[in-house]
């Protein structure tokens, strides 16, 4: 993480008032629910989406709109340039300050976003114990990516930690090279610290309200926004992110959609076969983060296809109050 994210740990966690945790599958409406629970509880937002930490990726991470951030504080936005790397533990120790800040100034502290990773370390309070960043390592490893491909470089990760490797698509080349990176610099495996993590069972007061739809009027959201973000200026957008210099090799880049679009500007793909693998990639991320979400007992759910977001943020005060 790059000198300019740096911040220092702030292991407090205020009870009063509960934080609010909005999540959900890409596309249901979150952003518009915490909006709305803001103005009403004199509240700011923490952002909880890995990509919109992001510079210049505006578009296709469906980052709020300058109309949206007019309406209300938003924290832990446009906070690096796409060649740095912001990871969990890098995000949760800024929403860990960001969240005590906004309370110290009497406001209300909304965490919004669909990275269900990143939200259960900061709630669980996960210790994030693995490796500091490791820059020589790091290039010696994407040295070795460049010679042997993605596929080589998962099976390596397999045969030193197989658990990792088994929730990691071989294409995942960041995830799966910091998983290496851990290992080698540590001689223990990811995944030996995420059950460490678990197995504490820390749990930190929040009020967790999920939004839902059904999963065919989610799709069509997501072929409708799709659709949005290209006649917005996408292509362009990523067209601009690659001017600067930025590409494959820095991992915002390889992100569902930005991918893509790369791959259509450096002619693998027709602009049509881009479009539709954007559609079915999104589609099959949205059905892995209703899965996750799910999974968790202590989120209330709100089915949001026939309410306003005014309401469905009433709906969320009248179970916190």
């Amino acid at each position: 993480m790059s000198d300019t994210l740096q911040g220092t740990a702030d292991s407090s966690w205020p009870l009063e008032p509960l934080p609010i945790v909005v999540v959900g599958s890409t596309g249901v409406g979150k952003t518009a629910v915490a909006i709305e629970l803001s103005k009403i509880l004199n509240g700011e937002i923490v952002n909880a989406d890995s990509m919109q930490v992001y510079r210049g990726m505006d578009i296709g991470t469906a980052k709020p709109s300058k109309v949206e951030q007019l309406q209300t504080v938003f924290h832990l936005l446009d906070i690096a340039n796409s060649d740095q790397q912001v990871n969990v533990s890098d995000w949760k120790l800024l929403a860990e300050n960001a969240v005590g800040d906004i309370s110290s100034r009497g406001k209300y502290p909304i965490i919004c976003g669909g990275t269900g990773f990143y939200i259960k370390a900061l709630l669980q309070d996960w210790s994030m114990a693995s490796a500091s960043p490791n820059t020589e390592l790091r290039a010696v490893l994407q040295r070795r990516l460049n010679e042997i491909g993605s596929a080589e470089m998962h099976r390596e990760l397999s045969r030193v930690d197989s658990t990792t490797a088994e929730r990691l698509h071989p294409n995942d080349t960041f995830r799966v090279m910091r998983a290496l990176e851990v290992f080698q610099s540590t001689g223990v495996s990811i995944s030996a610290y995420h059950a460490q993590d678990r197995s504490v069972k820390k749990r930190r007061g929040a009020f967790q309200a999920g939004i839902s739809l059904p999963r065919s009027e989610m799709y069509a959201r997501i072929e409708s926004r799709v659709d949005e973000m290209l006649q917005k200026g996408f292509v362009e957008e990523v067209r601009s992110l690659k001017s600067l210099g930025y590409s494959q090799d820095h991992a915002p880049m390889r992100s569902l959609g930005y991918k893509e679009i790369d791959a259509y500007l450096r002619g693998e793909f027709s602009f049509d076969e881009a479009v539709s693998l954007i559609k079915q990639n999104t589609r099959r991320y949205a059905k892995r983060q209703q899965t996750w979400f799910r999974a968790d007992p202590d989120i209330f759910w709100i089915d949001a296809q026939t309410i306003s977001s005014a309401e469905a943020a009433t709906t969320i005060l009248s179970k916190v109050r």
